[in-house]
């Protein structure tokens, strides 16, 4: 018989009045034994309480429950049982199976609890000044009005806090190399050792053997820091850039950035970081900029030398002058090149064929992605219509003028038409193609057709300098003329 403490109170302050086991036990309606057994008990103290096992009709099947369990754990989450899945099953596959659903649930659910307690805990780690950590996310970005998928490459300071953004479309070691570069150069030092959790862009992990790729081992011995990958499995090892991550796309990348370039993006970035790292730290109260002078102290120097984050490769031309990278994605070099094996600059950002002396023959963005692109150097192919104007009319570059351009153009004879290619040309070596184009169409527009040339290179300056509908500056103050001037006459009459 379970007795309340009441009871057992009530038996006590019987006992202290002197009363025996019998009149205790008739007054309180209890058997004399029992309350012999309390009147000798001393000590009161609580008991650890002790699990009481109860058979179960769900006894049976349990072991099959723990394997389908364990099974999930090899599984994505979303394909893992449910309790009500778990109890599906064991009515299809057990013909006498007659538990309850809840029955069922609690004990997957009691399963699941046992599992993670059971899961091993994370050792705090002390990071020194000068360490840091690196990690990819990935965001959308709005680039020049495209929707870009694009990576972000984040390096944290574990010991401050303060963390580093750069922006990227892809997540190859050009990338990384790249973005590390620029932190380094921006921070003006190079971490004493460098912490990442695999080798997705500096290499590739075999086993407990990473091999790291021939840029990234170069990128390494020039900036001279100790690379660090983490365990397999354990990216608690470099926490502090993993939340940095998530920070920085909940504060950076909301709502989605629209820039012109990555360029400009990543130059707001390093804008948007510095501010960030004026805050104080979460946990130590001071500001993470005056840490990060702790982690700058234990920098390594940046070398004297520069480094370039890229590659070279070989590539054959197709009979336009054109090459294939990554499998999907076209550019051109020249026409002058058909049918001829180049080499390629391969960057973070930029793809760039050369000539035999190893000068850049066209300049192309680097694109990413599943989908074929087809990128075109239009410099390139004005070289090749300056010495056959004949081809004007059929030209992919003519396609993409405007319509007063092109009318133009196409009035032209053979020897303006080289003329006005030849503007083009120089105008865009000195302000970009863009800017050429938009000078000529407006010198074409304002019917300045006679001396076009000087026309549209005062319009390109005037774009690239202020921009084409910025007001202009006022002039002097004439007011004090006003003043000066009688009130009517129209003359200033000196002393007589």
């Amino acid at each position: 018989m379970t007795m309340s403490m009441e009871q057992i109170h009530r038996i006590k302050e019987l006992q202290l009045q002197e009363k025996g086991a019998y009149q205790i036990a008739k007054e309180l309606g209890l058997d004399p034994k029992t309350v012999r057994k309390y009147m000798k008990q001393e000590d009161f103290s609580p008991r650890l309480p002790v699990p009481v096992s109860k058979p179960s009709k769900l006894d049976p099947y349990k072991p099959t429950i723990d394997a389908w369990l364990l099974q999930d754990a090899k599984n994505r989450y979303k394909q893992r049982h449910t309790g009500k899945r778990v109890y599906d099953r064991l009515v299809k596959k057990f013909p006498e199976f007659n538990c309850s659903y809840p029955t069922v649930n609690r004990y997957v659910t009691a399963f699941r609890q046992r599992q993670h307690l059971s899961k091993k805990g994370y050792l705090e780690l002390q990071w020194h000044p000068g360490e840091a950590q690196a990690d990819f996310g990935e965001c959308d970005v709005i680039v020049n009005g495209v929707r870009r998928v694009t990576k972000y490459l984040v390096v944290s300071f574990p010991h401050s806090n303060a963390g580093f953004v750069q922006c990227f479309l892809g997540e190859t070691a050009e990338c990384l190399c790249q973005g590390l570069m620029d932190v380094f150069y921006h921070i003006e030092g190079v971490p004493s050792r460098l912490v990442i959790d695999n080798a997705t862009a500096a290499g590739r992990r075999i086993g407990e053997l990473v091999r790291l790729t021939q840029l990234f081992k170069r990128f390494q011995a020039h900036f001279g820091f100790e690379i660090t990958f983490c365990n397999p499995n354990s990216g608690h090892e470099k926490g502090n850039v993993e939340n940095k991550v998530g920070y920085a796309r909940r504060n950076y990348m909301v709502p989605l950035p629209s820039k012109v370039s990555l360029h400009e993006w990543n130059t707001e970035l390093f804008e948007l970081c510095d501010l960030d790292n004026s805050r104080e730290h979460y946990k130590k109260g001071v500001p993470i900029c005056e840490l990060f002078e702790k982690d700058k102290e234990a920098m390594r120097a940046l070398p004297n030398a520069p480094f370039e984050s890229c590659r070279y490769g070989h590539v054959k031309t197709n009979g336009y002058g054109k090459f294939i990278l990554d499998g999907k994605h076209t550019y051109s070099s020249s026409p002058l090149y058909a049918d001829r094996e180049i080499i390629v600059r391969i960057g973070a950002h930029f793809i760039e064929p050369l000539d035999e002396a190893g000068d850049v023959i066209s300049r192309h963005e680097r694109e990413f992605g599943t989908e074929r692109t087809d990128t075109v150097d239009w410099l390139t192919m004005l070289d090749q219509l300056i010495v056959k104007p004949g081809a004007w009319r059929n030209s992919l570059m003519r396609s993409q003028m405007s319509y007063e351009v092109r009318d133009y153009m196409d009035e032209q004879d053979r020897s303006g038409l080289r003329q006005a290619l030849r503007l083009m040309k120089d105008l865009s070596n000195q302000y970009g193609l863009d800017v050429a184009v938009t000078s000529i169409q407006e010198a074409i527009v304002r019917k300045r057709t006679q001396g076009i040339e000087v026309n549209a290179a005062v319009v390109a300056a005037r774009i690239a300098h202020y921009g084409l509908d910025t007001p202009g500056e006022p002039g002097p103050d004439m007011s004090q003329y006003d003043v000066l001037l009688p009130a009517f006459g129209g003359e200033v009459h000196g002393p007589q």
